[in-house]
C-alpha cells in the first residue's frame, strides 16, 4: 500500500501530467490552493476529473511543462498516513516567458493507498510576478476589505 510520503513523491514525479496525477487521488480526494485566491484561479479542486484538469491547466498554460526534481523536495514532516513537505520547482510562466523559482509547501493525507487531500501553498505574489506583463501591478486595486482565501475558506 502507498504510504502518504510515497504519494507525493509519486505525485510530484508525473506533474504535469494531469491524468496521471489525478489517478494518485481517491475517487472524491480534493486538491486545495486556497491561496490562488488572491490571483482569481479557483482554489478547491475535488474529484480525479477537476484534479486532471487542473494540473493540465497549470502544466499547460500556466507554467507549461512544470516539473519538480527529487533533489529539490524536503520533506519535513513524515508518517504513514500524513506528509508535510517544501518543493521547488524552476520553471518558466506562459504567458511572459518569465523564469521562476516557486516553492511550494504542502499536507498530504493517504486513506486507503490513495490521496485523499493535499493542500497546498505558495507565494501568490511571486506567482502574479511571473505571469503577469506588469507583475503584481496588473492585479486589481483591493477593496477596503481583502481576504488572502476564499471568504467561506474552512481548514
Amino acid at each position: 500500500m502507498n504510504d502518504a510520503k510515497k504519494l507525493l513523491l509519486e505525485l510530484l514525479a508525473v506533474i504535469p501530467d494531469g491524468t496521471r496525477a489525478a489517478a494518485l487521488f481517491a475517487e472524491d480526494g480534493v486538491l486545495e490552493l486556497p491561496f490562488l485566491h488572491t490571483l482569481g484561479v479557483p482554489t478547491r479542486h475535488q474529484g480525479r476529473e477537476a484534479i486532471k484538469q487542473f494540473y493540465e491547466f497549470v502544466g499547460g498554460t500556466l507554467f507549461p511543462g512544470i516539473t519538480f526534481k527529487p533533489e529539490d523536495t524536503a520533506v519535513l514532516i513524515d508518517t504513514p498516513d500524513q506528509v508535510f513537505a517544501e518543493f521547488v520547482a524552476h520553471t518558466r510562466a506562459g504567458a511572459t516567458g518569465r523564469l521562476i523559482h516557486h516553492l511550494f509547501a504542502g499536507r498530504l493525507v493517504a486513506e486507503n493507498g490513495k490521496i485523499k487531500l493535499l493542500r497546498e501553498s505558495l507565494n501568490t505574489a511571486a506567482s502574479a510576478q511571473a505571469l503577469n506583463p506588469h507583475g503584481a501591478a496588473d492585479l486589481p486595486p483591493p477593496d477596503a476589505e481583502i481576504f488572502s482565501i476564499p471568504p467561506a475558506y474552512a481548514s
